[in-house]
């Protein structure tokens, strides 16, 4: 039976475990991230679609703290990100209106942003936990193949609901006062359907449009967005209440009525050559907790992060990364955990 011994086990290799596993390696840790998906990047996904590819979780980002600023300006450096806009449209197709704050998008789109924070980390896809359990003064996990992984911390950057169940199955025992603080945190779902058509959209500047609270909350044209060049690849995502509605429909249900919600922006002769269906159970935190991360009591270190910790969407997810890394680090660091 393989044992993989590091310093800190990050679940969940989505922007929040990778920018944490950043500080914590930089600090000199052993970091190793293990994530159920076939690829990281959690939300940060991108997916073919015949000749193309769209963006289908997150679409772009924006920044508004320093913290983030600094890391993204190097992306910018480097390349990998661009400025894509100021603002949507609210579908009545005139000008966006910009409202100061860049929209930023990713060449060959946002899992690429993921595979690059990648680069370097001691990454694993494709493993599910079964359970976790303090061990002396650390952890010991086990994943579903049998693989054990003993770490000094334990970062639990998943979906809040996931990380409960992954403690409960391992009979661990928070505090009152942690579950109290974690429980009430809650996300909405989201569908997204990705159709890629052959004919004329009518989407207005820069390719994209926004309604919040609609039906259909986001439509955007990979093809003008810029990372899908050999084909137009539509994204439509539905908003929370219809994708909740719609949630256990059949793909070909759910793709009939985000299709419809696509329609009005489409020529009469424009066909949709084919369609794909994602369905994001935890897309938005809708109930969040007011700070970066929570540190259990009463148990080997053990740290809650992620996009539902002091601020949603992406900058939310990184900043809890950072900020998380930081904790951890200085945990580890402490005269107590040597």
């Amino acid at each position: 039976m393989e044992h993989v011994v590091t310093d800190v086990l990050v679940v969940g290799a989505g922007l929040t475990g990778l920018m944490a596993a950043h500080v914590l390696q930089e600090r000199g840790l052993g970091v190793t991230l293990v994530d159920k998906g076939r690829s990281v990047g959690g939300r940060l996904a991108t997916r073919r679609i015949g000749p193309g590819k769209a963006d289908h979780g997150a679409q772009f980002f924006t920044v508004r703290s320093p913290e983030f600023e600094s890391w993204v300006d190097g992306w910018i450096a480097d390349g990998l990100v661009y400025r894509w806009s100021t603002g949507w449209s609210d579908g009545s197709l005139v000008p966006a209106t910009a409202d100061g704050h860049p929209r930023y998008a990713v060449q060959g789109g946002m899992n690429a942003l993921a595979k690059h924070l990648a680069r370097g980390l001691d990454t694993r896809v494709g493993v599910r936990l079964a359970s976790v359990n303090p061990d002396g003064g650390g952890w010991r996990s086990e994943d579903e193949g049998g693989r054990i992984y003993v770490s000094q911390a334990l970062l639990l950057t998943a979906p809040v609901p996931q990380s409960l169940a992954l403690l409960d199955a391992g009979n661990v025992q928070l505090e009152p006062e942690d579950r109290r603080l974690l429980e009430p945190i809650d996300y909405a779902p989201c569908l997204a359907g990705l159709f890629q058509v052959d004919g004329s959209v009518h989407l207005p500047e820069p390719g994209a449009l926004q309604q919040p609270g609609a039906a259909i909350s986001w439509i955007s044209d990979n093809q003008r967005k810029g990372i899908s060049p050999d084909a137009a690849i539509i994204t439509v995502h539905a908003g929370p209440d219809f994708s909740r509605r719609l949630f256990d429909r059949s793909d070909a249900e759910a793709l009939a009525e985000l299709e419809a919600g696509l329609r009005p922006f489409l020529d009469q002769q424009t066909v949709i050559v084919e369609a794909q269906l994602k369905r994001w159970s935890y897309a938005l935190p809708t109930v969040l907790h007011s700070d970066r991360c929570l540190v259990a009591t009463g148990l080997p270190t053990l740290v809650f992060a992620g996009d539902a910790f002091g601020g949603p969407r992406i900058e939310g997810a990184a900043l809890s990364g950072l900020f998380a890394g930081q904790v951890v680090g200085e945990r580890l660091s402490a005269p107590s955990a040597l």
